[in-house]
């Protein structure tokens, strides 16, 4: 079921296995662009029609009540309030942390020049639904857009056949203090909130992971509002050295493998006495899990332990993957973090698990899957703000300087730039 690899003998199948990459199947794409197009010609109709055809309700209200997200949270676990209050603590106070300030310099001549940064107005966070909810989700998507400053937050996940959203879905909306959460999903949530509708307003920026439906809207959508990323299936690489615990990394292994089939979970380690170790937990685990046949799907077809020469070369190998998750379960994890370049998150230790970073710890669980990883960052601040540049020239630097800009313009052939500058020199 997991395999064992040699990186140094067999590079390309390693390669062919664990290959990974933002791939869409034709069929989704034309059925995402006949959604979009229908949403963007009747608006609310469409929505309402998708809706009934892929959720299985006719919604008479799109929109959750203020009273139901109200009643969710007086209703739910009070323990269950109190770790999700707790947790939604910790991500807020990681988050204060990216905040950006607005700059100003000056120089000389009377030249005033700097960058602000403002908070978007309108931002959809959407949390995905279906056959689990993920009040995580909805912490996670929540923290940094709050606190960004953004002024108008919605939330939409998808409702069951009887039009309900999940109770533990709205009790952290409520504990997030969202209070415009809609019961929509798919790519007809995505347009609706792209395009705007008779009754859904336009936002700037949507954020949260979704189905293949759902990434593939974002995708393209993308210009007429921002978006975090295209989110993936679930990936994790677990870096472990001879003395790491077998058990650990092998419920580590499961925990991603559990999220999908499609889901990816690899092991890279010099040690071949872990790697069998490893091997024969994960078949002495297995039965007991409650998704094994999902675990097993995804570490037969996407799953890997693959050994390597020594804890550098680990790195290299993890590079090569450029991960959602990585996991350290090496002695000293701080000496080879240098060595390391592509990851969404490093949990650094045996007792950092992925799981403490999924709901508790602070980091954003929404992190760059398939590869992007060498060029995406987790959703933070900096993706719910915008950055203006400002510019304030005085009459006596245009006189220093304005003759060279011409000059410059006139370099590139565009005479109304270089017009535009010597008329301000001939009234000086």
């Amino acid at each position: 079921m997991l395999r064992i690899y040699r990186f140094a003998e067999e590079r390309s199948a390693l390669k062919e296995q664990l290959g990974r990459g933002v791939v869409f199947d034709g069929s989704v794409q034309t059925a995402v662009e006949e959604i979009l197009l229908q949403v963007r010609q009747r608006g609310d109709g469409a929505v309402l029609d998708y809706t009934e055809r892929f959720q299985g309700v006719r919604l008479i209200d799109m929109q959750v009540s203020a009273d139901a997200i109200q009643d969710a949270f007086e209703r739910a676990d009070p323990a269950f309030l109190v770790v999700l209050e707790e947790a939604y603590r910790n991500i807020v106070c990681f988050h204060q942390h990216e905040v950006e300030k607005s700059f100003f310099y000056e120089s000389d001549g009377g030249v005033l020049l700097g960058q602000r940064v403002t908070p978007m107005e309108r931002a959809l966070l959407y949390v995905p639904g279906g056959q689990a909810s993920y009040p995580s989700s909805v912490l996670m998507n929540a923290a940094p857009a709050k606190v960004a400053g953004v002024k108008h937050i919605f939330m939409t996940t998808p409702c069951d056949a009887s039009g309900e959203v999940s109770p533990n879905i709205l009790a952290a909306a409520a504990v997030a203090g969202i209070d415009s959460v809609y019961k929509l999903g798919g790519a007809q949530a995505i347009a609706a909130f792209a395009y705007g509708t008779e009754t859904i307003g336009k936002v700037d920026i949507i954020t949260g992971p979704g189905n293949k439906y759902v990434a593939m809207a974002k995708k393209q959508l993308f210009g007429h509002v921002a978006i975090d990323s295209i989110a993936g299936p679930s990936e994790v690489v677990i870096i472990a050295d001879e003395l790491a615990n077998a058990e650990f990394i092998a419920l580590d292994l499961f925990a991603q493998a559990e999220h999908d089939a499609d889901a990816s979970a690899v092991l890279i380690t010099p040690s071949e006495s872990l790697a069998e170790a490893v091997r024969e937990c994960v078949a002495a685990r297995l039965p007991s899990m409650l998704r094994r046949e999902i675990i097993a799907s995804s570490l037969q077809h996407n799953g890997a332990i693959v050994l390597v020469s020594s804890l550098q070369e680990a790195c290299t190998v993890s590079d090569m993957i450029a991960p959602e998750h990585l996991e350290l379960h090496v002695e000293h994890p701080w000496e080879i973090l240098p060595d390391i370049h592509h990851a969404g998150a490093i949990f650094m230790g045996g007792y950092s698990c992925e799981t403490v970073g999924d709901y508790f710890a602070g980091p954003n669980h929404t992190l760059p899957t398939n590869g992007t990883a060498r060029f995406f960052s987790p959703l933070s601040v900096r993706d719910f703000v915008k950055h203006t540049s400002i510019i304030s020239y005085s009459k006596q630097q245009m006189l220093r300087c304005g003759e060279k800009i011409a000059a410059f313009a006139d370099r590139e052939g565009l005479q109304a730039h270089g017009e535009a500058v010597r008329a301000r020199l001939r009234t000086l």
